[in-house]
């Protein structure tokens, strides 16, 4: 969450010393975060997404056509991003907002 978005995180511990609403807000973030999965192996790459409701998008590994990693600046510096994965159509198949290191799970899949 920190890294991500840094200034979002600011001002809801700004929040929570005014009103109290930012434990709210930081929890509800958090769960909002936590319903992101990503798993690779050497054959597949998986995303579940969601808590109550799953959505699950499996890819065999030799189906990825192409992974991409989106950054801000400041996304740049705390090593957080966007990672796109593209199998066969102009539309991405796993699109994964926020996620630690993605230039690494680039390379990792790229590896594969």
């Amino acid at each position: 969450m920190w890294r991500n978005r840094p200034f979002l995180f600011l001002f809801c511990l700004a929040l929570i010393a005014v009103f109290g609403l930012g434990v709210l807000l930081i929890l509800a973030w958090y769960i909002v975060t936590r319903m992101d999965q990503l798993k690779i192996t050497s054959e597949k790459i998986q995303w579940d997404h969601g808590i109550f409701s799953k959505t699950y998008v499996e890819l065999d590994i030799e189906e990825v056509r192409s992974v991409r990693v989106h950054q801000s600046l400041i996304q740049r510096i705390f090593r957080s991003g966007r990672l796109e994965v593209y199998s066969a159509g102009d539309q991405p198949e796993i699109v994964i907002n926020g996620l630690p290191y993605p230039t690494k799970i680039r390379e990792i899949v790229d590896a594969y």
